[in-house]
């Protein structure tokens, strides 16, 4: 029986993070963004009091990519999320398992945050954090770590959510994992970032030595192709078996636009780099024009749904209109994530091959980059996207104890070179081992003294909800 607990609360606080290089990806360039913090408190069953965490990225233009809203104006609808989905976990004041307190808010989540005009893809932003920090806590008081409960439906994941699955489908998921002990990065090449030469895509000091590469698309057929004939010869330099995958973060306007480019894939000979080492093709369409454009041929190069990722009926949605796959994003729900690696597994026995990917736009190192590599060497991602060790210096502006801490406790997943504790990657994987502890993949939690409240969404101010 997966143990019952109640919330006693749910407290958030952020820390700014500066990034040592400009991010683009679509329409955006970001140069800092606050980190988000999540502590809870919660009451066991027989167990008494715990204390969980989790941390996120507010990320800018992402979940809410609307034109008319301002970077500040999408990170203020995080915000309101959280504060929505707070209220209403908090309401429920009985015993239950984890994830019975996940789906019993769930739809009022996004009910409430759409009468607020937050789409669905933010409004799940919300308790997917508080999620992850509830989790810890559970784990915490029952004295297990994340591999072991989650294999022993700790939080009590049924189909109530995903009625194309059964109870028993969730169950022997679970049942069956056996963790990666270690998980491939995925280097970025956002469309900023410097792709010969120096800092460019075969320096090694850049890509970490890494097999795999993620490259951002602008949704422009013709340069991007450009761009993608000058990264496939840097990758030809590096004489290994790469791989790459392509993201388009919703730029590519139609089928007409996103068949230009893969055309030139097919035909052109000089992205023939590219086009040998290709994976998989990452929300190409926006989610809106996603939903109403089956791929038909397209569908033969593999493709997967990212920011239409907003509901449990996503994924079997996006199979009907030829996609193969669908990202884990811990930020989009790990419990989403669990039920749509049980499909990927329920569906491939047939035949067919479906896959959950990683990406993770929005980790950084320590608790965030802990518990999302946790999920993915759990559900069997072999290879996940790392923005954290490119994109910020090491822990940013988190104090020098509390990384210190981090890497003590985390030896296999942090090193100091002598520019600062930074991820360890070892022959482009991270290795997992030291996950393997009481809690949701953490010894430590951040030092929460050092961290400010988070910023009071500007809307609940004018309007409180």
């Amino acid at each position: 029986m997966a143990p019952r607990l109640k919330l006693r609360d749910i407290a958030f606080f952020e820390r700014p993070v500066q990034f040592a290089r400009p991010f683009r990806f679509g329409a955006i360039t970001i140069n800092a963004t606050p980190q988000l913090f999540v502590r809870v408190e919660i009451e066991v069953e027989g167990k008494g009091a715990a204390v969980g965490a989790g941390a996120e990225l507010l990320v800018p233009k992402w979940f809410d990519k609307r034109p008319e809203l301002s970077p500040d104006q999408t990170v203020d609808g995080l915000r309101r999320s959280l504060e929505i989905a707070r209220g209403l976990y908090l309401a429920r004041t009985g015993f239950q398992t984890a994830f019975d307190l996940h789906a019993s808010c769930i739809g009022a989540q996004i009910a409430t945050c759409a009468k607020k005009n937050i789409p669905a893809l933010a409004a799940g932003y919300g308790p997917a954090e508080i999620d992850k920090a509830i989790l810890d806590a559970s784990l915490r008081a029952v004295e297990t770590n994340f591999f072991d409960g989650m294999a022993g439906n700790v939080a009590g994941i049924d189909a109530r959510l995903s009625p194309d699955l059964e109870d028993a489908d969730l169950a022997t998921f679970l049942a069956g994992r056996k963790p990666l002990p270690r998980v491939a990065i995925r280097h970025t090449v956002g469309l900023d970032d410097i792709v010969e030469g120096e800092g460019g895509v075969a320096d090694a000091r850049e890509n970490a030595g890494a097999n795999y590469f993620k490259l951002k698309l602008s949704g422009d057929p013709t340069a991007d192709a450009v761009r993608l004939v000058r990264i496939g010869k840097e990758l030809d330099t590096l004489r290994r078996d790469t791989k790459v995958t392509l993201d388009a973060n919703e730029q590519y306007a139609d089928l007409a636009a996103l068949r230009a480019l893969m055309d030139r894939l097919d035909r052109d000979v000089a992205l023939r780099p590219i086009a040998s080492r290709l994976l998989y093709v990452e929300q190409p369409m926006p989610r809106d024009i996603t939903r109403q454009s089956p791929l038909g041929s397209l569908a033969a190069r593999g493709f997967i749904i990212d920011e239409a990722d907003d509901s449990y009926d996503a994924f079997p949605a996006a199979r009907a209109l030829g996609y193969r796959g669908i990202s884990s994003k811990s930020c989009k729900g790990l419990y989403k994530s669990i039920v749509n690696a049980t499909r990927a597994a329920k569906w491939s026995a047939g035949g067919e091959s479906f896959f959950v990917t990683g990406e993770d736009l929005t980790c950084q190192v320590g608790l965030a980059v802990q518990q999302d590599l946790a999920l993915g060497a759990f559900i069997g991602v072999t290879h996940a996207e790392r923005n954290g060790h490119h994109y910020v210096d090491g822990f940013g502006d988190a104090l020098a104890t509390e990384a210190a801490a981090f890497a003590a406790a985390h030896p296999d997943l942090y090193a100091d070179a002598g520019q600062g504790i930074r991820l360890s990657i070892h022959n482009g994987d991270l290795l997992t081992e030291s996950l393997n502890t009481t809690g949701f993949a953490t010894s430590v939690h951040p030092d929460w003294s050092a961290l400010r409240p988070l910023e009071q969404p500007k809307s609940l101010q004018e309007n409180p909800a």
